[in-house]
């Protein structure tokens, strides 16, 4: 089957489960919604493993399940069947809270802005309480950010899409979280902020120390993953390494066909 057609064939994708056990792993994840007294499946029977230390993308085509999938990890959401396993303990009826205590991060699409927090609180909060600061310049310079510029900015409308997006991805690496979860971290960006959040990818991939799991359709973010999952029609269709896996999504005319416009990808 070919990962970026959306069909399912019924056999299961090459590389489905790259090892049954994981940092991650989820067996028969299925997730159904109540919608005006209308059940729709959104996952169906979904099964993957994701080792530690990983830099691993989540794509397919818009209404795949990718985000809710993302959210059913971190406990936003409860599945309607399956079962979820971090370092093979489950944790299928964990809170977020008790999630987040034991090591998973989760980044939304919309950053949220905090009036009256400065970046200097959140990264100390974000490091588990008083931090000295050339700790906490270290991770604004880890995502491109001049800290004596922006160490005591106010996490407020002031900051720029791109500006919001790098600041929280310095509170995950604050965190230290073993798993983090970043739900299409190039949204509501522009040209420019999406070029630097791409390099503070490539710098997180190269000093990674936990698995890091991002829902993108971008070619740029694919290309630096170690291993791909592609789900349509609320199914894992295909999982494997990079190298396997993306050279089934690209094809002559456009760069990659899970993405919603051509030039979307830069």
């Amino acid at each position: 089957m070919e990962a970026g057609a959306g069909r399912h064939t019924g056999r299961e994708p090459k590389n489905l489960h790259l090892g049954r056990k994981g940092m991650l792993r989820l067996e028969n994840i299925s997730m159904q919604i109540e919608d005006n007294e209308d059940s729709r499946e959104i996952l169906k029977d979904v099964s993957l493993s994701v080792g530690a230390s990983k830099f691993v993308v989540i794509t397919g085509p818009n209404g795949g399940g990718k985000s809710t999938l993302a959210r059913v990890i971190m406990g936003i959401q409860k599945p309607s069947s399956g079962r979820i396993f971090f370092e093979d303990e489950e944790i299928t009826e964990w809170s977020v809270t008790e999630r987040a205590k034991r090591g998973i991060g989760f980044a939304l699409q919309q950053p949220v802005r905090f009036k009256g927090i400065t970046v200097r609180d959140l990264l100390s909060l974000a490091a588990g309480g008083e931090t000295a600061e050339r700790q906490l310049c270290g991770y604004l310079r880890d995502v491109g950010l001049c800290a004596k510029e922006y160490i005591d900015r106010e996490i407020g409308s002031t900051l720029s899409g791109g500006e919001i997006k790098r600041i929280e991805i310095a509170t995950a690496i604050a965190r230290k979280t073993k798993l983090t979860i970043f739900d299409e971290p190039e949204a509501g960006i522009d040209l420019w902020s999406f070029q630097n959040l791409i390099d503070v990818f490539q710098n997180l991939r190269r000093e990674i120390s936990g698995t890091v799991l991002i829902i993108s359709h971008q070619e740029r973010i694919l290309e630096i993953a170690d291993e791909i999952i592609v789900i349509a029609g609320g199914r894992v269709v295909s999982h494997g390494p990079r190298e396997d896996v993306l050279p089934t999504l690209l094809h002559e005319e456009a760069p990659c066909r899970l993405c919603p416009r051509k030039e979307a990808l830069v």
